[in-house]
């Protein structure tokens, strides 16, 4: 080869080099590139309620004194939450949380025992609340139940079980309903393990809110419908609430009014129309009326109708204590 091929090929190889250096170099300031600075995403932000829960105002719309009826069967020690039918409207549905067991006690306004439902197949860790409203089949009510509670905030995931209402027109003492055909959902926290009381259903949207038992705070999560029922879902706080301890909660069969409670205190909101549940929520509240008559107050419902809501409470702790059911009639 000539003096000249020799320079020829020499340039060649170093065009050649250069390109695939140049060629590398535009490779590893792609964006995703494992060796590039790493994108610092902020952290979610979540709105809080700033209202100062020692000024509200009083809900009008309820009696302040309830109507008081003892519970027929005196050996329900733990009732936590508290619905009623929408397919059989007069019936109530409690539970006790606890138990380990899967029954659904009926009731009404009266305390009468009326048999129970028992969900078959279903080993509850903690059941804490329950809700009437809407799901899949439009043509259908719906009751959900919360196994929500963990004390010790250990579980990795938690449950709601939903299954349609059955006929209970000929409910009464001694009889048995089972239901065998029903759907889990599982729920994880992003923000890990936490303790919660309190279920609700929004029927405007089918969404389920979990609203968390924390000490002077309360997260609430939104799980969006539809619901899976084959994987865990991983869902993230909506709002930051000022509540101590919330045990229960209910929002009204059309969606308008949003009752929250604790142990000592109920309180209400009116959604205003095409607001999102949580925008509510964010509003101030006023204080509903409670009479205080509930050594520990657990569960809240409105009424089907909305003609006011219900409370049950727990006994256990109490020697002595009388089971009961109150009611809050709207004026």
């Amino acid at each position: 080869m000539t003096k000249l091929g020799y320079q020829l090929l020499f340039i060649s190889a170093a065009v050649v080099l250069l390109n695939a250096c140049s060629k590398q170099e535009s490779s590893d300031t792609q964006p995703g590139k494992t060796d590039t600075v790493p994108v610092v995403k902020p952290p979610d932000v979540i709105p809080s309620a700033v209202y100062d829960l020692s000024q509200l105002s009083a809900c009008n719309l309820f009696n302040s004194t309830p109507t008081v009826a003892n519970m027929a069967r005196q050996d329900y020690n733990e009732l936590s939450g508290i619905a009623e039918s929408h397919a059989t409207p007069g019936v109530l549905y409690v539970f006790e949380d606890g138990a380990k067991t899967s029954n659904i006690y009926l009731t009404n306004k009266l305390g009468a025992d009326l048999g129970k439902v028992v969900l078959d197949g279903v080993s509850p860790r903690d059941w804490e609340d329950m809700v009437v409203g809407p799901g899949p089949d439009a043509t259908k009510n719906y009751v959900y139940m919360a196994d929500i509670g963990d004390n010790n905030a250990s579980y990795t995931s938690v449950s709601i079980y939903r299954f349609i209402e059955p006929n209970l027109s000929s409910a009464a003492a001694g009889s048995i309903i089972h239901v065998t055909a029903f759907d889990r959902i599982q729920i994880s926290y992003s923000r890990g393990a936490t303790n919660a009381e309190t279920l609700m259903i929004d029927p405007l949207t089918r969404d389920l809110l979990i609203a968390t038992k924390e000490n002077s705070k309360s997260y609430i999560y939104r799980i969006p419908y539809p619901q899976s029922t084959t994987t865990v879902a991983v869902i993230k706080p909506s709002a930051l609430l000022g509540f101590d301890f919330l045990t229960s909660g209910d929002i009204s069969p059309d969606g308008k009014e949003v009752l929250l409670r604790n142990k000592s205190q109920i309180w209400y909101w009116k959604r205003n129309d095409g607001e999102d549940i949580v925008t509510t929520l964010l509003r101030k509240p006023q204080d509903a009326p409670y009479a205080a008559n509930e050594h520990q107050g657990e569960g809240i419902c409105f009424a089907a109708d909305a003609g006011g809501y219900y409370t049950d409470t727990e006994i256990r702790d109490y020697p002595g204590a009388v089971s009961t059911i109150s009611f809050y009639k709207r004026k």
